[in-house]
C-alpha cells in the first residue's frame, strides 16, 4: 500500500468482505434481537476465518477488515470487533493456559468476548476506577503458595456500559489491586461469566448491539486469573485502545462510505424541480462535502494503522486522530445523508435510519472525542518539551 491508495489485491479482498456481508452476514443479523448476542452470526464470522484474522492482522489489515464489514453489514462488524476488544488482552497478556482454554473457542465463534473497563464513575478516565480487589486467603483452585504470596483477590464493585453482558461467557476486567495511586494500582483479570458473585443486566441503549452492567459481588479471582502482572493492568488496557481506536474510526468510514454511496444513488435519480436533486448546486456541494471528509478521515484511519504496525511512538497521538476525525465525520455524512434522502430515511428499516442510531456510540466509546483531543494535545506538547 502506498500512502494514497490500496493495492490491487487489497481493494479486491475489501470487495469480497463488503460482498460477503451483504449476502451471508446481512440475513443473520436481521435474525437477531437488537441488544442480545448474535451466536449464529459469530458462528459465521467464525467459520469464515474472520474470527481468526482479528489475532493474526496489523492495525491495518484489521481497519480494512473492520470498514469493509461495516459498509455491509454493521452488527457483523461490531460483533467482530467486540470479540477482538474482549480477548486481545488475553492473547497479549495472559498465561499459555489462559490462551489455550478461551482463544480457540473466540476465533471460532462459539465463546463470548467481552471488555469490561467502563463505570459508573469511570468512563472517559479511565484511570479513576474504583472496582477493589480486596486481598483473600486464595482464589478459585489457587493452593497454598501458587503466585507470588499464596492469595487471590476478591471483586467488589460494578461495571457498567459494557459490550456483550451480561451474556459473554468471560470479561478482561480491570480492577484497583492498590499497588501504586491512579494507574499503577490496577490489575486486568480474566474472570469466566459463572464465577459466584458476578451477576449482570442488559441495558437498554441506542444501539442495537448488546451492552449491560455486571456486578461483582466478592466474586474470587486467583493469580492464575490475572493478564500480565499485577498492578499492571492499566498497560494491558491501553495497548488494547491504541490498536483498537483506529479499527473505530475504520468501522466510522465504513459507515460514511455506505452513507455517501446511498445519497449518491438517490440524488442522481430523484427528480425535483425539473430535474434530479445533483443537479441542483447546494445538493451537489454538501455532497462533495460528504466525499472530501470521508476520504481524508479514512487516509487517516491508514495513517493512524501504519504507524501501529511500524512501532511508530507517535501511535497515540495518531491512533487519537483518527478516531477523532472518522467518527466526528462519519457522524456529519450520515447526517447530511438523511437530510438529502428526506423523510424515507427515517423509516424503521432504511439503511440511513439504522446507520443514524450505530453511528452516534462510536463518538463515545473506546475514549469520548474529548479525550481524543486532550490526549492529541498533550502528544503535541510533550514532543514540544522533548524538543
Amino acid at each position: 500500500m502506498t500512502g494514497f491508495a490500496l493495492g490491487v489485491d487489497e481493494e479486491e479482498w475489501c470487495g469480497r468482505l463488503r460482498a460477503l456481508a451483504a449476502q451471508r452476514l446481512r440475513p443473520l443479523a436481521e435474525k437477531g434481537e437488537p441488544g442480545r448476542v448474535n451466536r449464529p452470526l459469530l458462528a459465521a464470522l467464525g467459520e469464515e476465518g474472520l474470527l481468526e484474522r482479528v489475532f493474526v492482522s496489523g492495525a491495518l489489515e484489521l481497519c480494512l477488515l473492520r470498514e469493509s464489514l461495516a459498509y455491509g453489514c454493521t452488527e457483523a462488524e461490531t460483533a467482530l470487533a467486540l470479540q477482538g476488544l474482549g480477548a486481545y488482552p488475553v492473547l497479549r497478556a495472559g498465561s499459555p493456559t489462559q490462551r489455550e482454554r478461551w482463544l480457540p473457542g473466540v476465533r471460532a465463534g462459539r465463546l463470548v468476548a467481552a471488555f469490561a473497563l467502563s463505570e459508573p464513575g469511570a468512563g472517559s478516565d479511565a484511570a479513576a476506577l474504583a472496582l477493589s480487589a480486596e486481598r483473600d486467603g486464595g482464589g478459585p483452585g489457587a493452593a497454598v503458595g501458587s503466585g507470588a504470596d499464596g492469595g487471590g483477590w476478591r471483586l467488589t464493585g460494578e461495571k457498567r456500559w459494557i459490550s456483550n453482558a451480561p451474556e459473554a461467557d468471560f470479561y478482561t476486567v480491570f480492577a484497583r489491586t492498590g499497588e501504586g495511586p491512579g494507574a499503577r494500582g490496577i490489575t486486568a483479570f480474566l474472570v469466566p461469566a459463572d464465577r459466584p458473585g458476578l451477576t449482570g443486566e442488559a441495558l437498554d441503549m441506542l444501539s442495537p448491539h448488546p451492552i449491560g452492567s455486571l456486578s461483582f459481588d466478592g466474586v474470587p479471582v486467583g493469580p492464575e486469573d490475572v493478564l500480565g502482572e499485577p498492578g499492571r493492568g492499566f498497560r494491558v488496557a491501553m495497548d488494547t485502545l491504541n490498536l483498537f481506536r483506529p479499527s473505530v474510526g475504520a468501522f466510522a468510514v465504513g459507515m460514511a462510505r455506505a452513507a455517501l454511496d446511498a445519497t449518491l444513488a438517490h440524488t442522481a435519480g430523484r427528480g425535483a424541480f425539473g430535474g434530479v436533486l445533483a443537479d441542483l448546486q447546494a445538493v451537489a456541494h454538501r455532497v462533495a462535502e460528504m466525499a472530501t471528509r470521508t476520504e481524508a478521515a479514512r487516509l487517516l484511519v491508514y495513517a493512524a494503522a501504519g504507524a501501529y504496525d511500524s512501532g511508530s511512538p507517535e501511535v497515540p497521538r495518531r491512533a487519537a486522530m483518527a478516531k477523532l476525525l472518522a467518527t466526528e465525520t462519519a457522524q456529519y455524512v450520515v447526517d447530511h445523508a438523511v437530510q438529502l434522502h428526506g423523510a424515507v430515511a427515517l423509516q424503521r428499516g432504511h439503511l440511513l435510519e439504522h446507520l443514524y442510531r450505530e453511528v452516534r456510540a462510536p463518538r463515545i466509546y473506546e475514549g469520548a472525542s474529548e479525550v481524543q483531543r486532550t490526549i492529541i494535545a498533550k502528544e503535541l506538547y510533550r514532543e514540544v518539551a522533548a524538543r
